[in-house]
């Protein structure tokens, strides 16, 4: 039947059913894609549209209902005349989106609350927005662009003159884009044939941990399911092996013989997609036989425990080790030790964009066969390899376009759909979409490695460390994706931001037959540096110092030798962030004092953790490479490109990197145009992860746009110093009250189409580490300290939090506001790893039953941005991607110990857990 739909003040006719979603008819039928699929559960909010004015999840509303009724979509948000609502200005103007995919949802529930309160208080906001879940800004920032919105004061929109755009804070260059819902994320887009000759992927995934794979008849399933058009195996794949490092590649892309974990990928099916969903479970080719299996590193270190991998027979993936001194003697001679043990657990990435993408077989007469493929990824290159290598084909034969990433944090660093879709598209030689649903992300995602640590601390009567030792067993599942990076970084940073002249630290990462675990926002370092902290509290009570002072006396300083025996030359800013705390920490110690009686059941504490980060890969090469250039865009003006090989996540990629080629340049950055991701059209930047993108990718864009700048004065005849201007069809150059004009349409394009271009490469100085883990393996460091407050109920044992007080010392801040967005989100992410999130396969794989922090769960943020120049970097600037997650969770529990006594040792820190300790107190 035919659905008449008032939306956004049109009518719009709809063949879909009456009860078929009305998001899936927005999106699928209508093409109006700015409504965002996170979960079909109305559990993220991304889908939120107004229904008659009012806020309603599409995923959950039938389009029968909405006959007769006013519907609004992000499309509609905007005045008729293209002018940006107030509310997107807002949001685009402080900075409150990131990687855009929940920014539909925030701003159709912002609207829903602007309509019926124009004038609403921050616990109002928080309440309204409390139904749309993000996972990249920590709220703070869209919190405060509701209420500016909600005011009548003019909002900031700053234009930077030439040389000026570092540090500046400038509206993101992407920010249109996502308040207007025209960020095209890898579900919104098709390739322009796929109408009437595409086909739909179905994954069909392992029930099992463990279990052999037996083959039924698969011609006999085809016969009963005529509408399915292939049926693609382990077979069907010419080399069915990827991975992180090419010599480890050990994870197939379906399984073969036998399945690992719950959720691995075994068949693939191609046909119509309702035709696809609609075959049962039973009704498949395939039946398991279940096998014993390891869920945790002890069952997998047990004496005939299954192997995981026969490449292992003890299950043991890799081994990491730092040795420094004589730690036992030091610590059997220490006047003052302490000991303790840590446990966590697996932890989901739940970004709020699902993985997703589509392919295409490329085929030209007496060319080699292409595959280009648009995906979520944050690592285009690596994608590319090792697509290449499970085809058997040559990286050049492959084409990764990237979509915009709705969410990373080091989650899409891994292959997902990108194999599977390259593999349907090349057998079945037509293109293919492959969506994959919130509970088939999170079954068969990566995720944080569970830990289980011991460590021991010592110091001198003056409070001056001596010593520590630290072991950790890391469950990294069934495959080994990031798991030799997370165990042998660890042991670098175990012992913290100190001096401790005396260290050992080893590390294991188990194979089990249990989620695959792999990169997440830190890998490693905010698991062991809860371990650390909790440490550093005891030991400095021992010692009778205060928290702050303690960590004050021994933080590392610039000249100083770091346990890998590397001196810090410059840039250690760690005193300097906790001096710009101690006032804070001052103030928190006394009014939990006045606030706590003997009789108070809701009891006050504050705490205190520190934390440091290597910017960039552990030892192993990190280079960046971008190109810019000079050319006339279709109106035949000249134009600044920069081709920016560096992935954007949310963390603010395609304006940073803007940023500094322009005043590299020369030239304002409103004149700058980008190319992003495409490996047809950029060079290697490397990966969206390990802090890198600022100070590694920053310095190659500031390498291109110097080298550029060269070229251009050379063209005009001109030396240093000069102005350059472009006007029109112009390239000016000023010196010494000399002009000098290029007339850029007599210039030959390139076949890029550039006049003028040149290139950029930074690789960081590291040097290898030798057996005792000793050596230079990161170029520079990133440093924090954070403080919590919190108020718990001692009879509920639940925890809120009053207030997080953070201090990084950055470098240089090239955006300060998308800086701040950083950390507030990290620190959001930091709460869920301290007080709830928890991933139990086949039971928290939903956005329900798996929590993550919402708008009233983030408190008031206070933010110190710290400058202390890294001389190797642009600007001065480092990173702070991870940074900012890592002294979150050690600083909430160290509240928690401070409010109650209850001592902690696992995460999370739920109602039952913090009951238990609660009773356990002497």
């Amino acid at each position: 039947m035919t659905l008449h739909l008032n939306i956004n003040g049109h009518l719009w006719l709809a063949q879909s059913p009456p009860a078929e979603r009305l998001s899936t008819v927005l999106r699928d039928e209508l093409g109006l894609t700015g409504t965002k699929i996170g979960c079909h559960a109305g559990d993220c909010g991304a889908c939120t549209v107004l229904l008659d004015g009012q806020a309603a999840c599409a995923c959950l509303v039938a389009a029968g209902r909405c006959e007769g009724a006013e519907v609004t979509t992000i499309e509609g948000l905007a005045v008729a005349d293209g002018t940006l609502h107030r509310l997107q200005q807002a949001f685009a103007a402080l900075g409150a989106a990131q990687c855009g995919i929940c920014t539909p949802g925030m701003l159709m529930s912002a609207a829903a609350l602007l309509r019926r309160n124009p004038q609403p208080s921050q616990a109002e906001v928080q309440d309204a927005l409390g139904g749309v879940l993000c996972r990249c800004t920590g709220y703070r920032k869209v919190i405060e662009a509701v209420l500016a919105a909600a005011d009548a004061a003019p909002l900031p929109n700053l234009q930077p003159a030439a040389g000026q755009a570092v540090g500046a804070r400038v509206m993101r260059l992407d920010a249109p884009a996502k308040v207007l819902g025209r960020e095209a994320f890898a579900a919104d887009a098709l390739p322009k044939d796929f109408a009437t000759l595409g086909l739909h992927l179905r994954v069909i995934r392992s029930p099992h941990a463990h279990a052999r794979l037996k083959w039924l008849d698969v011609a006999a399933f085809r016969r009963r399911h005529p509408q399915v058009q292939a049926v693609i195996t382990a077979r069907d794949v010419p080399n069915n092996a990827f991975a992180i490092f090419a010599h480890l590649r050990d994870q197939p892309v379906l399984a073969d013989a036998e399945v690992r974990f719950a959720g691995e990928a075994v068949m693939l099916l191609a046909g119509p997609l309702q035709a696809l969903m609609d075959i049962p479970f039973d009704a498949l080719p395939v039946a398991y036989e279940p096998m014993p299996a390891s869920s945790t590193p002890e069952q997998a270190l047990a004496a005939g425990a299954p192997v995981v991998l026969a490449r292992y027979p003890d299950n043991i993936l890799c081994r990491g080790n730092l040795e420094k001194g004589r730690v036992d003697a030091t610590l059997a001679q220490a006047p003052l030790r302490v000991q303790g043990e840590f446990e966590t657990r697996y932890v989901e990435h739940a970004y709020i964009e699902p993985e997703a993408g589509t392919a295409e077989l490329i085929e030209a007469l007496g060319e080699p066969p292409r595959i280009r493929l648009w995906a979520c990824t944050q690592t285009p290159y690596m994608d590319r390899d090792e697509v290449a290598h499970v085809l058997g084909w040559a990286p050049e034969q492959i084409h990764i376009v990237p979509s915009a990433i709705g969410g990373g944090f080091g989650g899409k660093l891994d292959l997902s759909v990108q194999p599977l879709l390259a593999l349907a598209a090349w057998l079945l030689k037509r293109p293919v979409r492959l969506v994959y649903e919130r509970t088939e992300s999170m079954r068969s995602s990566t995720k944080r490695h569970p830990a289980q640590m011991r460590a021991a601390l010592a110091c001198n009567a003056a409070g001056e460390l001596s010593a520590f030792d630290f072991s950790g067993d890391f469950n990294t599942g069934a495959y080994a994706s990031w798991g030799p990076t997370v165990a042998n970084r660890v042991p670098i940073h175990a012992c913290g931001p100190y001096r401790v002249p005396h260290v050992r630290a080893r590390t294991r990462a188990v194979l089990t037959h249990d989620s695959v675990a792999g990169a997440f926002r830190g890998f490693g370092v905010p698991q062991s540096t809860l371990l650390g902290e909790a440490l550093m509290d005891e030991l400095a009570q021992a010692a009778g110092i205060d928290a702050l002072e303690f960590r004050h006396l021994n933080a590392l300083r610039a000249g100083d030798a770091t346990c890998t025996g590397q001196v810090l030359a410059a840039s250690v800013g760690l005193q300097a962030c906790l001096q710009a705390l101690r006032p804070a920490w001052v103030a928190g110690m006394a009014a939990a004092a006045a606030h706590n009686t003997a009789h108070t059941l809701h009891k006050r504490g504050i705490g205190i953790a520190c934390m440091w980060y290597g910017i960039g890969n552990t030892v192993i090469a990190n280079p960046s490479t971008m190109r810019g250039a000079l050319g006339l865009n279709a109106q035949g003006r000249a134009e600044l490109m920069l081709y920016n090989g560096a992935q954007e996540i949310g963390q603010g990629t395609a304006t940073v990197m803007p940023q500094m080629f322009a005043d590299a340049v020369g030239l304002p950055l409103h004149q700058v145009a980008q190319v992003m991701g495409d490996t047809d059209a950029t060079l290697d930047a490397g990966k969206s992860s390990a802090s890198r993108q600022t100070f590694v990718s920053g310095n190659a864009a500031r390498l291109a746009g110097e080298a550029l700048r060269g070229v251009l004065l050379n063209a005009l005849g001109l030396n240093e110093p000069a102005t350059l201007e472009l006007h029109g069809h112009e390239l000016v150059g000023r010196v010494e009250g000399a002009t000098q004009r290029l007339d850029l349409r007599t210039v030959q394009a390139d076949a890029q189409g550039n006049l003028f271009s040149a290139e950029g490469s930074f690789n960081p100085p590291t040097v290898p580490l030798d057996e005792h883990g000793q050596g230079v393996p990161y170029a520079t460091y990133a440093f924090a300290a954070q403080i919590a407050e919190v108020e718990v109920d001692t009879e509920l044992a639940t925890v809120k939090l009053l207030h997080i007080h953070a201090a990084h010392d950055v470098g240089r801040a090239i955006h300060p506001t998308l800086v701040e967005g950083q950390i507030h989100g990290g620190i959001a992410q930091g709460i869920g790893l301290a007080l709830m999130e928890e991933y139990v396969n086949g039971r928290t794989d939903n956005l329900h039953d798996y929590l993550i922090p919402t708008a009233g769960d983030v408190p008031p943020i206070t933010v110190h941005l710290i400058e202390d120049p890294e001389p190797l970097g642009p600007w001065g600037a480092k990173g702070v991607g991870e940074p900012a997650l890592v002294a979150t969770a050690p600083a909430i529990l160290a509240a928690i110990r401070h409010a109650t006594g209850a001592r902690l040792n696992e995460v999370p820190v739920t109602p039952a857990r913090l009951h238990a300790a609660l009773k356990a107190r002497p």
